[in-house]
């Protein structure tokens, strides 16, 4: 009876079978609906609202198929997304059982179809499964493969594409760290910003990719100008460095913590990513710029700050740019070339470009 009080409005706002399933799902996705209620039994997982939808299409003689989908982006771990579909005698249609979106997105492969799931385990319990993914461009390498297929030991075996996916991903992350660090030296020694040490603006950098540039900045500020007031305040008890350190990390972790918390609630993912800052980088900066602050002055602490979060912000973009990431994992020898610039940077002794305008006014005479 519930199923046909449903079914009784969608008739007569349907005009042929797509519009028929897309009412359906929106029917169905009505849970304050007590038909709806009655049908679902309390259960709103995807999964159950599926069925519900396929119940009251084959009711309605439309034979409907659960699939089960993934998307091609970059992920090390991804549940599949469930969809709907039918044949309409021509082609496909494909349905979104959450919001009735119709068409498959071009990012999205159909992995397996059907009800049943893909793992079941008999005599163990609390399994879980995910699935990674990455794009791999390997035609090249490819050609050079089946060119060589009958040396057993081909130099393409040792490519880290033969590596497992999880640890594919990590030293894509791990081959952009020595192109931050040339990013770095070249800023620090043609154009002459001041940072707090090479590694750190690099390190800030790799934290930028879990909560992205804009929430990175405001996070790293805030922090740190938090972290700066009680490391001002810890100055009058004359503490050693290392309790001290002690104490602004501790102070670090609780702000992360109230901001993952109050992110959580405002319903700000983003906020929920500062759990993934360095906090011994983070103490670090902090006690290094209060540093700077005490023997150079205000004005110099924030010129050093705002030139290292500058170039953490460049490191960022640069070592996330999609066709450097597969140049140099493909490529990984152009690390050499990177270091042999290195060296040659290691032997400049020329001005910097800051230092042009500093002493631009003896050119002049």
């Amino acid at each position: 009876m519930a199923a046909e009080a449903l079914l009784q409005p969608i008739r007569q706002h349907s005009a042929d079978v797509e519009t028929f399933i897309g009412e359906t799902i929106k029917r169905v996705n009505e849970l304050e609906n007590d038909n709806v209620q009655l049908l679902l039994g309390g259960d709103v997982s995807p999964e159950n609202r599926a069925q519900v939808v396929d119940l009251l299409l084959a009711m309605s003689h439309i034979p409907a198929q659960p699939v089960h989908t993934l998307r091609l982006v970059e992920s090390q771990e991804q549940q599949p997304e469930l969809w709907l579909r039918t044949y309409n005698g021509k082609r496909w249609l494909y349905f979104n059982p959450l919001d009735g979106q119709q068409g498959l997105p071009d990012d999205r492969v159909v992995w397996w179809s059907g009800s049943e799931s893909l793992l079941n385990v008999e005599g163990g319990r609390s399994a879980n499964m995910t699935l990674s993914v990455h794009r791999n461009e390997m035609s090249a390498l490819q050609l050079a493969r089946s060119l060589r297929l009958q040396d057993a030991s081909s130099f393409i075996d040792f490519s880290l594409y033969e590596l497992p996916l999880p640890s594919q991903q990590l030293f894509r992350i791990l081959m952009m760290i020595p192109v931050g660090v040339l990013l770095v030296l070249l800023i620090r020694s043609l154009v002459g910003m001041e940072t707090l040490g090479t590694f750190t603006p690099v390190l800030i950098a790799l934290a930028f990719r879990e909560t992205q540039v804009i929430w990175g900045v405001l996070l790293f500020t805030f922090i740190t100008a938090i972290g700066l007031s009680v490391r001002s305040y810890l100055e009058h008890l004359k503490l050693q460095l290392l309790a001290r350190l002690s104490i602004v990390l501790t102070f670090v972790v609780i702000l992360m913590a109230v901001i993952s918390l109050f992110g959580y609630k405002l319903g700000v993912s983003s906020g929920l990513s500062v759990a993934l800052f360095p906090m011994v980088i983070l103490t670090m900066v902090i006690e290094r710029v209060s540093i700077v602050w005490e023997e150079r002055g205000g004005t110099q602490s924030l010129k050093v700050a705002l030139g290292t979060l500058v170039a953490a912000v460049l490191c960022h973009l640069l070592m996330v740019w999609p066709p450097l990431v597969y140049f140099v994992f493909t490529f990984p020898g152009v690390l050499l070339c990177m270091s042999a610039v290195m060296v040659l940077m290691g032997h400049y002794r020329g001005y910097r470009l800051t230092e042009l305008m500093r002493f631009r006014a003896m050119v002049e005479r």
